[in-house]
């Protein structure tokens, strides 16, 4: 006879459905952010549809801000492709929630980061830019969380590492900007890799190394697949930020 399966604990299905929630609740705002400024650079931001200025607000979502990112007067779509920011919203959950070990603050540290970074990925990949409107609140509000987390937890050396490891990681791809002009990265991936740099800090100065080192790998080898595929040429400029996420999210993992 076949053991049955045991059943799902009440609290486990609870906090799911409570991260799901979550995550349709952030939704609205993160296609809000991806069709605000997903525009040119020197470019007004986008408060209306381009076909026919409909405007677009968080206090009517539907439908423009839904799933479907449709305009509600022309069906035009706004912002990002369909189903996208939903799908990334959810990876990232499944990703929070694989650091079950780790307490309460630091999930929700790595979850305000990738609550702005998905957005920012979405926005780079569309214009190549990662604006300062949500670049600095993602590195204050990851750097704050942390604070909290060493304050109950580890303590401020933990804090002092991750804070020292944003900043160095930032001025590593501000300086090549300095240096290399457009061949280097751009100053908003900086500014990106201030709240990534102090994801990685606090779990140690080797994963520093580790998450760049990813990212590069995992934009070299997307550059000869589009390479290979005739997307792309040889002088052409893919955008980093989504490479950044990817390296930070893998270093990361190693840990869990």
């Amino acid at each position: 006879m076949s053991a049955s399966l045991a059943p799902e604990p009440p609290i486990a299905t609870a906090h799911r459905g409570s991260a799901l929630l979550a995550v349709l609740a952030v939704a609205p705002a993160c296609r809000y952010a991806v069709a605000r400024y997903a525009v040119p650079p020197g470019t007004a931001d986008r408060m209306a549809c381009d076909g026919c200025a409909a405007p677009i607000r968080l206090d009517r979502a539907w439908p423009a801000l839904g799933p479907a990112g449709r305009c509600p007067g022309c069906r035009r779509r706004i912002g990002a492709p369909p189903w996208t920011v939903e799908v990334a919203l959810v990876a990232a959950l499944l990703l929070v929630v694989a650091l079950a070990d780790g307490p309460p603050v630091e999930r929700f540290a790595l979850a305000w980061w990738l609550a702005w970074a998905v957005p920012l990925v979405l926005i780079d990949i569309a214009v190549h830019r990662l604006p300062d409107r949500l670049t600095w609140p993602a590195a204050a509000g990851t750097l704050v969380l942390l604070g909290v987390a060493a304050w109950t937890g580890p303590g401020a050396g933990a804090w002092l590492r991750a804070a020292g490891a944003a900043a160095l990681l930032a001025a590593f791809f501000a300086g090549t900007t300095l240096l290399l002009g457009r061949r280097g990265f751009g100053l908003g991936d900086a500014k990106l890799a201030l709240g990534a740099g102090a994801l990685l800090g606090w779990y140690g100065w080797p994963l520093l190394l580790v998450g760049p080192a990813l990212a590069c790998v995992f934009s070299a080898l997307t550059g000869l697949l589009l390479l290979a595929a005739r997307r792309v040429r040889w002088s052409s400029h893919l955008p980093f930020g989504p490479f950044l996420l990817l390296g930070t999210l893998a270093a990361l993992a190693l840990t869990w």
